[in-house]
């Protein structure tokens, strides 16, 4: 799908963070191969440290930790909310969804409408779809996208491949309408024929969870998980990137009469150093226009990584001026998407820890 919108504008963006970080250092002995190969690692991956939460925390809690912050420090008023729009993998309940549980702790209005979307990687850019969306029918009034994972609950410890990358948090932004003319130009791509390149096998209707589903096994290649546990197939991740996004980011750049210099940030999805660096050589993005150090400050934090890596490298720049900003994600579903859009004169961006 491509679309286009205009007089919309990102107001603000929060990230929430447990105030927990493990280091890669000390988890290197969960995993049943030589210490110095797992090490090596670290230096290609960006493995240092991730944000994990403790066991009973749920998206909700992250989610209204922060919205409380912005409520309290004037960031927004209740008032001014139209719609909550929740982005995540990690529902509280099956039912009821996390939106509503968001709406009943802050006591909003009975109009204000709720949804939750169940996507991953690509589920900020899919959230700013439907708020772009939803805001053209409201008057006066903002969306409060939330975005939030706590993965690290359902990956195996023992899992070399996946658990060092994971990372758990919220973020909240704040979507608004704008007077100002701000061409919006969004893609949006899906092959769910792809979809087991990155699963969790067991807890769902198709194959519940129980005793079966749980039990630890060696997956053939030194790493142990469980059938309730998220698996990634990294080599068929790694070969989906490479061939999709690029392709993506140059026709984008191509519909919209830019050349890759026009761009003066790439925010891309984080899902670690190595990937992120060979996705710029092939589009030829130069090293200090895409961040790539999300995974070693907090972790691959999902849906999450996009307006975290904002706020973790340009949260000066985007208060003080205004930039045009390639915006990228991909992963699960399989799915990959881009948006392209002024960027900036935000109102408030910044990170805070929780004890959550």
């Amino acid at each position: 799908m491509i679309t286009r919108f205009s007089n919309k504008r990102i107001a603000s963006i929060l990230g929430v963070l447990p105030e927990n970080d493990s280091l890669f250092d000390d988890e290197v002995d969960n995993y049943s191969f030589p210490a110095k190969q797992t090490m090596r690692l670290k230096k290609v991956m960006g493995f240092e440290k991730h944000s994990l939460s403790k066991p009973d925390t749920t998206v909700s809690d992250l989610a209204l930790y922060g919205i409380n912050h912005m409520l309290d420090n004037n960031w927004i008023k209740k008032d001014d909310i139209g719609a909550v729009v929740v982005v995540s993998l990690c529902p509280d309940h099956f039912v009821p969804h996390i939106s509503n549980i968001i709406h009943g702790e802050l006591g909003l209005s009975s109009d204000v409408f709720c949804m939750d979307i169940p996507q991953g990687c690509c589920g900020y850019l899919m959230g700013l779809f439907q708020s772009f969306m939803l805001i053209d029918h409201m008057t006066d009034k903002k969306v409060l996208l939330v975005n939030g994972d706590v993965l690290s609950h359902i990956v195996s410890h023992r899992d070399r491949n996946d658990f060092p990358l994971i990372g758990d948090a919220a973020t909240i932004t704040v979507v608004e309408q704008t007077e100002e003319e701000n061409d919006i130009y969004f893609e949006l791509n899906s092959d769910g024929t792809q979809r087991e390149a990155l699963i969790v096998p067991a807890g769902g209707f198709r194959t519940p969870a129980n005793d079966e589903t749980s039990e630890m096994k060696d997956q053939g290649d030194g790493n142990y998980r469980s059938l309730n546990n998220l698996h990634m197939d990294g080599t068929a991740i790694f070969n989906f990137v490479q061939t999709k996004v690029p392709e993506m980011i140059k026709s984008a750049l191509a519909r919209n009469a830019l050349s890759v210099d026009d761009i003066d940030y790439y925010f891309f999805h984080q899902p670690n150093r190595f990937m992120l660096i060979k996705l710029a050589e092939r589009i030829g993005i130069p090293e200090d226009k895409i961040p790539v150090n999300l995974v070693e400050n907090y972790g691959n934090p999902s849906g999450c990584s996009i307006p975290l890596v904002m706020a973790l490298n340009a949260s000066e720049a985007l208060m003080r001026d205004t930039y045009r900003c390639c915006l990228s994600a991909f992963g699960s579903g399989l799915a990959w998407g881009s948006m392209i859009m002024k960027i900036g004169r935000l109102n408030n961006i910044a990170i805070i820890r929780s004890n959550l």
